[in-house]
């Protein structure tokens, strides 16, 4: 029979392996965090005493058996790591108190601690003062906040002398973004895997059912021709926010649909703009739409009864300042960015940062992301323009400096360069940006994962749109490309960017509100 055949079998052979994995690999994702990780793991827990109640005798000689309280004595070496994908500073650590974790040996007491590092990593030791919290009392070691690059550790050998050898060990602390957590007992230097043998067990017998299904396609027939491709030209208008998703999106189009022959140019300037020009052309043209797509951070404007939404994306926006402008919290309250955006705060030593005067780098009004902060945040418009150079004033009655750009790079751009400078950007192009830190709101955090898991109230977001003028035909390169955006393979390149697609069963709820 010809659903038995040899492609068929591989297949479905290849799908069920691939849903298994997916799970694996989503039960690996929800447990392991992708960003900030601090592990610990107990390398050494021997006693040194004579420890008769476990049962361990010991030979000893000098100290070991003349210094009191030695008799019940034994010496743990605890090794600290940062085994997350990303560095850690001491802004990272979350906790209250000045020192950044805390080492409890349960029912036994601290005699002494010695710090240990490896030789590449020596600087940390310039950390562990008493100025900077690290200490012990009984049994609880206070441990500072120690900046940790990617795979940088460090060793803690302690003198512990009660209970008994193979105690509990806790290591608590908080990590924004991330989280503190044993590991499993290695040797000293030994780096914990990132995969299980099961886990590369599936991945080989995967690669080899797919790379056999794509040979024994490719031998069969390497002429068929794309499914859902339209041939004909296309232009997307609108957000700059979104227009590197769109840039890469049509690029693959054109590559996945080559024999279409379809042509998609983004020319985007802005989302009031994009969405106006889309009206112009629809009523210039003589029979049925344009083959112009406009793409909105937000709803369109009243009175564009013609025009035909489409929801694609949820965009996460920020606040983003000048890096030598640190805040106590490292972000704000929303009612201080509306004091700020009043000009109201003229100075950063008002709201606990350097003494640097404050500097207001904002869009242009067509713009839809300074129409998102203006809805989402201010809840009002912005001030008057005050400056063409975003440094001097023109206007000397003016209470702060406020200048407009064009793109979101240009505000990127300027506020890396102006000390004191606030703006906002699209998180994704924010989070590559060199010279400037986004902002938390309100204690959120400007993170996609989190609004996508519910876990999140940040504020600074809004439905991405897209709009047509009336229903293109179906068979029109802008039906296929918005198809092909939303429900395709175009769904991978919006996530990649830092958006969270409509149409997945985790954010049909978040683009619905």
């Amino acid at each position: 029979m010809q659903w038995l055949s040899a492609e068929n079998l591989i297949a479905v052979a290849t799908a069920v392996l691939g849903i298994a994995a997916s799970g694996v690999m989503l039960w690996f994702e929800r447990r392991v965090p992708r960003r900030k990780r601090i592990g610990y793991r107990v390398q050494m827990d021997n006693p040194i005493g004579d420890d008769a109640r476990s049962g361990r005798l010991n030979r000893r000689l000098g100290l070991f058996d003349e210094a009191p309280d030695m008799t019940d004595a034994t010496l743990v070496l605890l090794r600290v790591e940062n085994d997350g994908s990303q560095a850690i500073d001491r802004d990272d650590y979350t906790g209250p108190e000045l020192h950044g974790l805390t080492a409890v040996f349960t029912d036994r007491v601290i005699r002494g601690v010695s710090v240990t590092q490896a030789s590449t990593t020596a600087h940390l030791t310039d950390h562990f003062t008493a100025a900077r919290g690290f200490g012990y009392e009984g049994n609880t070691l206070r441990i500072p906040r120690v900046p940790l690059n990617q795979r940088d550790h460090f060793k803690l050998l302690v003198l512990l002398s009660g209970g008994s050898v193979g105690g509990e060990i806790r290591l608590t602390g908080g990590l924004r973004d991330g989280e503190v957590h044993p590991n499993r007992s290695a040797t000293p230097d030994d780096t914990p895997p990132l995969f299980g043998r099961a886990a590369r067990l599936v991945t080989v017998l995967l690669t080899v059912c797919v790379v056999t299904l794509a040979t024994l396609v490719v031998a069969r027939d390497g002429t068929r021709p794309p499914i859902g491709c339209a041939s004909g030209r296309l232009t997307l208008i609108g957000s700059t926010a979104f227009a590197p998703v769109l840039r890469e999106a049509a690029e693959r189009y054109e590559r996945d649909c080559a024999d279409a022959e379809a042509e998609i140019e983004v020319d985007a300037h802005g989302s009031t703009s994009g969405v106006r020009e889309l009206a112009a052309a629809g009523e210039k043209a003589a029979d049925g739409a344009p083959p112009v797509v406009a793409f909105s951070d937000g709803a369109k404007p009243n009175g564009l009864p013609e025009l035909r939404e489409s929801r694609v994306a949820v965009s996460v926006f920020a606040l983003v300042v000048n890096d030598g402008v640190r805040l106590p919290r490292g972000g704000l309250a929303t009612a201080d960015v509306q004091r700020l955006y009043r000009g109201e705060i003229t100075d950063w030593r008002e709201l606990g940062g350097p003494g640097l005067p404050v500097r207001l780098v904002s869009r242009d009004a067509d713009s839809g992301t300074r129409q998102v902060f203006q809805r989402r945040v201010l809840g009002r418009g912005e001030i008057a323009n005050s400056s063409l150079d975003c440094v001097h004033k023109d206007d000397p009655a003016a209470d702060v400096v406020r200048c407009e750009l064009d793109s979101t790079d240009q505000v990127l751009s300027a506020v890396a360069d102006i000390p004191g400078a606030i703006g906002y950007s699209e998180l994704n192009l924010a989070g590559r940006a060199k010279g400037v830190r986004s902002l938390d709101l309100d204690g959120h955090p400007p993170s996609v994962d989190a609004l996508e898991r519910g876990t999140n109230d940040y504020p600074y977001r809004e439905i991405e749109y897209a709009y047509t003028y009336g229903r293109p035909p179906a068979d029109s390169l802008a039906s296929s490309f918005l198809t092909y955006l939303t429900r395709g393979n175009g769904q991978n390149i919006t996530r990649t960017h830092g958006h969270v697609p409509c149409y997945t069963p985790e954010s049909l709820t978040l683009c619905a509100t």
